[in-house]
């Protein structure tokens, strides 16, 4: 749920597939006589095509042909070429994978051309071992940081502060747990860093979904854009407005926000530990009730901040697979009771064999998963899908160990189910739908692309674990309530009201999406909400005179909900490391400006 005002560019007409792949394309005589992008190059090279095949394919087709028209060129080369006399089928089979020729060769001359189990496994085996090897880039200061010039992997500095990075080697580097993470392929730096930011309790399992969330955040396709794209938009105002109460000063004694394990809030439904009471400061007592959302995993400091200006209300930190199918970590600030929360019925479905029962036939035995993990914005390739199936199709039986780390590892990356024999896939829209607790087809038609479904799931509520939160409005506001939606992307709040059957008597709603805006209209009208539904692009457009007037029109407002752009914060979709001040997720300051103004306008409306 988040006004994005990055420029995403994508193809309407295409999906937004990523694969990894490296910031820039190896040297060669071969490209420096091309014009295309060198992270194009650099895609279709760790895609597992030839250099050579990839300067035939962009000779051909002109260099700013589209990505896709590139692949299709190569595919065909494949199809249609026999295999080259100086090369058998079984190095074409395992080029095709996209292993290195020359690690091919040397298995197939190690093993025999005929066994090619055990050239699979030691090619897995050597590209595991190859990923736990490298190091992490240097961390350079922040202002400093080149994202043209990273590789692959995720800095996780963003999460940790340099005095922490000292003491890594030294306390966490006979940990069993890195070690673990290790022969599982992880470098040591990765596993240690992930262990130092979730805590020493943490389970294995959350370990690597941690790794795995943040290698996504390094993978996705801002962080290798042109450095002209990467400039600030002139036609978008930097707007950082801090709310006319002064926040307190931290101080060095201020206790650090660390995320909780298990990430389960104030407690889960029908589960022993539910807490019911919680002391609030006098200052953010409501109504008005406010609630704001935004990724846990954010950088060091950024709890601290959202805290201290929602009134120093802390934050209730949840992972919604303690309420659905599929993980979602968000902190979320707000002032509504906590007692007597209750779940939406009927409830959500806890496994994923439970919400997609298809896959449960073909879900291999070793593949444990029962969760998925964050719903992202973007999804994996065909060519990566290919890969998987590839790898397991080289053994006639069950794969090797080797394999199986390989495949469990895009798994996890990618969210991929299984859809048939050795056949893995990335979830359909419709899928995402299900899981985030939205009505089936809720982003389908109107104008809205795959791409454009996918990127907005991925930025939504998950609507489970925020009906859980609100569900204590219902006794509230028996008549309906009033609504002021920030950053309302695809109405997760408004699903979530509707779902628990409270009126909605007003809905303010702000949204920079045009498709977007739409989506809410359309499920305004299919439901037959009976309130008043008024939208804005801007949050801009809501002045102080504005809310006092919209305020006195309809007798205030008794929610404030929103979550602001996450860019500059982690995950899918993170643009730059630079936290509340980054171009996009400083619009949490302007959440700050209008509940100030409303809570403000409420307190001089109750005094006359």
């Amino acid at each position: 749920m988040a006004q994005d005002s990055a420029d995403w560019d994508a193809d309407d007409d295409l999906d937004l597939e990523i694969d990894n792949f490296q910031s820039s394309p190896p040297s060669s005589p071969v490209i420096t006589s091309l014009t295309s992008s060198d992270e194009t190059f650099a895609m279709l090279v760790d895609m597992g095509f030839s250099v050579e095949m990839i300067a035939r394919a962009i000779e051909e087709n002109g260099p700013n042909a589209e990505t896709s028209v590139i692949i299709d060129t190569i595919s065909n080369y494949s199809k249609h070429c026999e295999a080259s006399s100086s090369k058998s089928k079984t190095i074409d089979h395992f080029l095709a994978m996209g292993f290195d020729e020359e690690k091919v060769i040397k298995a197939i001359h190690e093993h025999g051309e005929e066994n090619t189990e055990q050239i699979a496994d030691s090619l897995v085996s050597c590209a595991v071992v190859s990923c736990a090897a490298e190091e992490l880039p240097k961390v350079k200061e922040e202002d400093d940081i080149d994202w043209s010039d990273s590789d692959n992997e995720i800095n996780y500095s963003d999460f940790l502060s340099s005095d922490d990075e000292k003491h890594l080697d030294s306390s966490l580097g006979n940990s069993s747990q890195v070690l673990d993470l290790v022969k599982m392929g992880y470098s040591k730096l990765e596993a240690s860093l992930a262990l130092e930011r979730c805590g020493e309790n943490v389970s294995t399992a959350d370990l690597v979904d941690f790794i795995c969330a943040a290698q996504i955040a390094r993978e996705a396709p801002e962080f290798h854009a042109d450095p002209e794209e990467r400039k600030p938009r002139h036609d978008v105002k930097k707007r950082r407005i801090e709310p006319k109460r002064e926040p307190r000063l931290s101080t060095d004694a201020d206790e650090p926000v660390r995320l909780p394990n298990p990430m389960i809030g104030f407690g889960l439904p029908n589960e022993p530990g539910l807490i019911t009471h919680r002391t609030l400061p006098d200052l953010a007592r409501g109504p008005p009730y406010f609630y704001y959302e935004n990724v846990a995993l954010a950088p060091k400091g950024v709890w601290e901040t959202i805290s201290r200006h929602l009134y120093d209300v802390a934050p209730e930190f949840m992972d919604s697979k303690y309420l659905c199918a599929a993980a979602r970590k968000r902190g979320y600030v707000h002032n509504l009771p906590i007692s007597n929360r209750f779940q939406i019925q009927p409830p959500p479905k806890y496994t994923v064999q439970e919400a997609f029962p298809l896959t449960k036939k073909w879900w291999p035995k070793w593949d444990e998963r029962t969760k998925l993990n964050c719903i992202l914005t973007v999804t994996a390739s065909a060519q990566l899908t290919n890969r998987v199936r590839n790898a397991l199709e080289a053994h006639s039986g069950e794969p090797s160990e080797a394999t199986k780390r390989y495949v469990m590892k895009e798994c996890k990356t990618w969210n991929l189910v299984w859809v048939g024999k050795n056949k893995a896939a990335p979830l359909e829209p419709d899928e995402m739908e299900t899981l985030l607790g939205f009505p089936k087809n809720h982003t389908r038609g109107g104008g809205m692309s795959r791409t454009e479904r996918y990127k907005s799931l991925g930025n939504s509520f998950q609507v489970d674990t925020v009906a859980y939160h609100l569900s204590v409005l219902k006794p509230l506001f028996p008549n309906g309530i009033n609504v002021l939606s920030l950053f309302t992307g695809i109405g997760g709040a408004e699903v979530a009201l509707h779902r628990l059957q409270i009126p909605m008597k007003t809905v303010v709603s702000v949204e920079i999406s045009a498709e977007n805006r739409n989506i809410l209209k359309d499920f305004w009208e299919q439901t037959n909400q009976t309130g008043v539904l008024i939208e804005f692009a801007d949050v801009q457009e809501l002045t102080t005179s504005r809310i006092v007037e919209l305020m006195k029109r309809f007798g205030g407002f008794d929610l404030v909900i929103g979550g602001s752009p996450c860019n500059n914060l982690a995950g899918g979709n993170r643009v730059t490391r630079s936290g509340l001040h980054g171009e996009q997720s400083v619009l949490f300051y302007e959440y700050c400006r209008i509940l100030e103004v409303v809570r403000e306008t409420t307190a001089r409306m109750r005094r006359s």
